[in-house]
């Protein structure tokens, strides 16, 4: 059997409930059954935020899956459409990402079940928008509709948006014992959730025995111009969405940087006790162990037709038709399909561990967008990041000029050095946001 393929291939894809994290499952449905022949298995892990979303996303999934059964040869023969459904398992989690108290509640119960895991798609998100400058939009859209629905301006966010006080740690005083800092709603839900998600799961991934992937769905959006290290969280932001995916990006372009490595390796390696077995001891250094620490990896969508900005149905119908008409233009970044979008995260998770090594290694750590042709017809492309370029490497071209957000310019070698010097100070802030609340949950045992 090949290094990267297991009889179970277990995935957990985060706000799979509705638009990308949904379109993800059905797609991952839909290509595992395609490319891994039996008897290897697919075990999902769907997360929502309750119990009803939960439900309804799992029978939604169950009639996708018989609805590919019949389209593919399986059609024609019972036995193995039958085959086919029972290769793909799918289990239910809550998981609500401005609680930290909710995220260790599901990693307990995932490193309590034994069960492995590959692959973790860190998909989940709000945007915290409230409004749009409709003149500023009618303005963009008639006069740049490319740029303007690829890299819109015009969506107002509310500003100093914090989650509900974390511990409800009750004295004899009726009031909270120990005050909390402050935790940036869209920052907590993007970002600093995720983030400890995936730190908790780490001794799911040594059980894998395999090189697992942290895979973190990012955007277009992410600017450089709307992060800073004095506001890190987005809490006195006008654009908290478009500064998270910038940390985002930040964090998983350097996790393999020599500059990050003393935080990155508090972070991968600090959950090793917890995983079952002599061999996997603090101060191992098998090789077989150090290949199954996870990598982080880093994706875009494109721009989809989701409801992660609600709009009136008249006003949502435009939004779609303006997509298409800039894809007809040009633009490569309008799958608008979700599913067409979900296509850079699957290939992520389901690509072989030499493809990956080969791209990412030989090529240069990439944000991976999924793009598409004039006709619709998607594809895997590298995006450009501000501070990063391509793959990271100074003077280098990829991909055609209408993949490029206008005003971009050629990467330097001033700006790779600056990058590395933000993603170490970025690593280091979030290994001591995680430390410290960290510590305040084991207080209350949660």
């Amino acid at each position: 059997m090949p290094e990267d393929e297991t009889p179970v291939l277990r995935i957990l894809v985060t706000g799979a409930n509705s638009g990308l994290g949904f379109a993800i499952c059905c797609r991952l449905i839909d290509e595992f059954l395609h490319t891994r022949p039996p008897p290897n298995t697919l075990a999902l892990v769907i997360t929502t935020r309750d119990e009803r979303k939960s439900a309804d996303t799992e029978q939604r999934l169950l009639d996708h899956l018989k609805r590919t059964c019949k389209r593919t040869g399986a059609s024609t023969y019972s036995g193995q459409r039958a085959m086919d459904m029972d290769r793909i398992k799918i289990d239910r989690e809550i998981l609500d990402l401005t609680s930290l108290v909710s995220v260790k509640e599901l990693s307990n119960r995932l490193l309590e079940s034994r069960s492995h895991m590959n692959a973790i798609l860190l998909n989940a998100g709000i945007g915290g928008w409230v409004a749009i400058d409709w003149w500023h939009a009618i303005y963009k859209v008639i006069t740049d509709l490319p740029q303007a629905v690829t890299y819109p301006p015009f969506k107002i966010a509310a500003r100093g948006r914090t989650t509900r006080r974390q511990l409800k740690i009750i004295g004899s005083t009726g009031k909270p014992t120990k005050e909390e800092p402050p935790l940036g709603e869209v920052f907590c839900a993007n970002v600093l959730g995720h983030y400890m998600l995936a730190h908790y799961l780490i001794p799911l991934f040594i059980e894998s025995r395999q090189r697992g992937r942290i895979i973190w769905i990012s955007s277009l959006e992410a600017y450089a111009a709307e992060f800073s290290m004095r506001d890190w969280q987005g809490l006195a932001s006008d654009s908290p969405y478009e500064a998270s995916k910038r940390l985002t990006d930040v964090l998983a372009l350097t996790s393999k940087s020599p500059a990050t490595s003393p935080y990155t390796k508090q972070y991968f390696d600090g959950q090793r006790q917890n995983t079952r077995g002599a061999s996997h001891n603090k101060d191992s250094t098998n090789e077989d162990d150090q290949l199954s620490f996870p990598t982080m990896h880093l994706c875009q969508p494109g721009v989809c037709a989701t409801s992660i900005f609600p709009l009136p149905f008249l006003l949502q119908v435009a939004m779609v038709v303006a997509m298409y008409l800039a894809r007809w233009m040009g633009s490569i970044w309008h799958p608008c399909d979700p599913y067409k979008g979900a296509c850079a995260p699957v290939w992520l998770a389901l690509a072989s561990q030499q493809t990956i090594d080969h791209l990412e290694m030989d090529g240069g750590p990439g944000k991976w967008g999924s793009a598409t042709d004039v006709f619709g017809h998607e594809r895997v492309e590298r995006t450009e990041v501000e501070g990063w370029g391509w793959s990271g490497r100074v003077g280098e071209m990829r991909g055609p000029s209408r993949a490029r957000k206008r005003g971009a310019k050629n990467l330097t070698r001033e700006q790779r050095e600056q990058f590395d010097v933000l993603g170490r100070d970025c690593w280091a802030q979030m290994e001591g946001i995680r430390q410290d609340w960290e510590t305040r949950l084991e207080e209350v045992n949660a």
